[in-house]
């Protein structure tokens, strides 16, 4: 399958892939080597620079380098100080499971940890780098943003913006792969409207060389990037705007792919518009850009994500009968933070689905669909809740999910003990009946030797043979 975005495609996996931050690499790799020779004196090293620049590469780079395995926590994720401990800390004390290497703790917008969902988040990542004993990688836009105590803590390594002359070679190497022949100027000219940043210069040739083989230089922009365009100037434009051509030229700006820019649209379309007509007229259109948009992940055809981007832009603008006056303070999409809420829930769901379906020999949607509402119906009858976790191998989170319950009780350590019980009691059961039937086979192979007269060492052979079959069931 084809990856939705260039930049996630053409992803460097090594260190030497990272184009443009040769410094700042080679502090990283000593950083790195420190490690090898026991705990150094900084445990943890907080790479910062503005977006789009590599230093979420760069790390995951290092930990492929170093043969390190890397746990990262983001933004996503709500940084708790009890989640921090249970995900980074426990990370942060054990080496990996075979005993080789490091496991690497990579912290992402470690400028961002505030607010309420982050309760004690803060004091937590103090705390764990003062008793690592693995290394940790905190990155952050603005080293300034950080409090002074987490600051302090960590060695900072700056990655500055990215010169033109630096992506250039990586653009080629990326439109050379996508069979797509470039003119003249072309890759220069992408390269400096980025603007220092490489994420936008590989999202800008992906966005102009769609459903094209050759690229010549009057078809790029030719307006450098505002490294100030953000996604609320954007909807400004599609909203209150009134040219439909620079309401849809204002994405070509934007660090924002089209199935997260439907996302902005579709949360902030009911605030702006305030007429039933307008409302209804601007869904029409967006719900248009959605079929697109579905049918560029069925088909993988990417040609159709420019009818989806005129449908949630210009058509929005058309929508409306009159323009809106006044302040409007866009909200970012409340889906993406009930994701986030509801990550560890999906988990579960899925996990149990997979065991489910494994069990029943069918897909872990088909389970999700039809079969989950059957056995959540079953686990809440006391008598066989036990049985099914010990045939389904049910973690107690897992239990929880199926029985309702939002946490894990005492009832759902009841059932998961009882259920240890049961799958204790049916491995004993199992090698008490193979190892029987390995003793009578054996008698039953001497007594047939006997009567065939065959020669004693023959017997003995065959004796012990059968003596070590039945051992493969002697857990």
């Amino acid at each position: 399958m084809k990856s939705l975005d260039w930049t996630e495609k053409y992803r460097p996996q090594t260190l030497p892939g990272v184009v443009g931050h040769n410094k700042a690499v080679e502090e990283l790799k000593n950083w790195a080597q420190a490690w090898m020779h026991g705990i150094p004196e900084a445990r943890a090293v907080v790479v910062y620079g503005r977006a789009g620049i590599g230093k979420t590469t760069a790390a995951h780079a290092l930990a492929h380098d170093m043969g390190w395995e890397a746990i990262e926590l983001n933004a996503s994720d709500q940084r708790t100080a009890e989640i921090i401990e249970k995900v980074a800390g426990s990370a942060s004390q054990m080496s990996r499971l075979d005993g080789t290497g490091k496991r690497l703790v990579i912290m992402d917008e470690a400028d961002n940890i505030h607010g309420t969902a982050d309760r004690g988040g803060e004091r937590a990542v103090l705390e764990l780098i003062k008793k690592t004993s693995q290394p940790i990688i905190l990155i952050a836009n603005e080293l300034y943003d950080m409090s002074a105590g987490l600051r302090n803590a960590c060695k900072p390594i700056q990655f500055n913006s990215v010169m033109s002359r630096s992506m250039i070679p990586a653009l080629k190497k990326i439109a050379e792969a996508e069979g797509v022949k470039c003119g003249l100027g072309v890759i220069e000219k992408i390269a400096e409207n980025a603007n220092g940043d490489l994420r936008s210069a590989i999202n800008d040739l992906q966005a102009i060389a769609q459903g094209k083989t050759t690229l010549e230089l009057n078809e790029i922009i030719t307006g450098e990037r505002d490294s100030k365009e953000n996604i609320f100037k954007v909807l400004a434009k599609i909203f209150k705007g009134t040219n439909i051509r620079e309401a849809h030229d204002a994405t070509f700006h934007l660090d924002e792919n089209p199935e997260d820019l439907i996302q902005w649209v579709d949360e902030n379309l009911p605030i702006e518009y305030t007429g039933a007509n307008d409302l209804e007229e601007g869904y029409r259109y967006l719900g248009k850009a959605s079929v697109f948009l579905g049918r560029v992940k069925r088909r993988q055809n990417y040609n159709m994500w420019r009818y989806a981007g005129v449908l949630m832009t210009s058509g929005i603008v058309v929508a409306r009968s009159h323009r809106y006056t006044g302040f409007v303070k866009y909200q970012p999409p409340s889906l993406w933070r009930k994701l986030g809420q509801t990550k560890g829930m999906r988990q579960v769901r899925d996990s149990t689905a997979r065991k489910i379906g494994a069990h029943c020999h069918v897909s872990a949607s088909f389970t999700r669909s039809q079969l989950l509402p059957f056995f959540r119906m079953i686990m809440k009858n006391e008598k066989y809740a036990p049985s099914v976790a010990a045939l389904l191998a049910l973690e107690p989170e897992e239990i929880a999910f199926l029985t309702g319950s939002k946490s894990v009780t005492k009832t759902i350590q009841k059932i998961y003990q009882d259920a240890q019980t049961l799958r204790e009691a049916e491995v004993e059961h199992e090698v008490e009946l193979f190892g029987g039937f390995g003793a009578r086979k054996a008698e039953a192979v001497e007594e047939e030797h006997e009567k065939e007269e065959v020669p004693v060492k023959v017997r003995k052979e065959d004796r012990k043979e059968v003596k070590s079959q039945s051992s493969l069931f002697d857990f």
